[in-house]
């Protein structure tokens, strides 16, 4: 199935300290709270390997959105907020990748 008008947000964090993964990820399940959500992954990676698979991040988090609109609803959301202001310094590197459909 290809998915038609969606606005995808996709983030993968390296950690400063694993050991914090667990608390990381409990924090990420508080922005499932958000309206304007329409799916969302948390993940870690997975063991696979060869060519170009990076797997160096500590955790992924995908969303889809239905639109580019509900995206931005979301970046200021006060739950999404929180999470910044609570999480970002467990964080070495962030890269944040968003993608509309073609």
């Amino acid at each position: 199935m290809i998915l038609k008008d969606s606005f995808v947000h996709h983030v993968h964090f390296w950690l400063n300290d694993k050991a914090d993964s667990a608390k990381f990820i409990n924090g990420l399940q508080a922005l499932t709270a958000i309206k304007s959500i329409k799916d969302i992954h948390i993940g870690i990676p997975a063991s696979t390997s060869g060519g170009p698979v990076d797997n160096s991040y500590d955790v992924s988090l995908l969303i889809i959105f239905n639109s580019q609109a509900d995206h931005d609803s979301y970046d200021v959301d006060p739950i999404h907020q929180e999470f910044i202001a609570k999480y970002a310094e467990l964080c070495s590197k962030v890269v944040v990748q968003d993608s509309i459909n073609v």
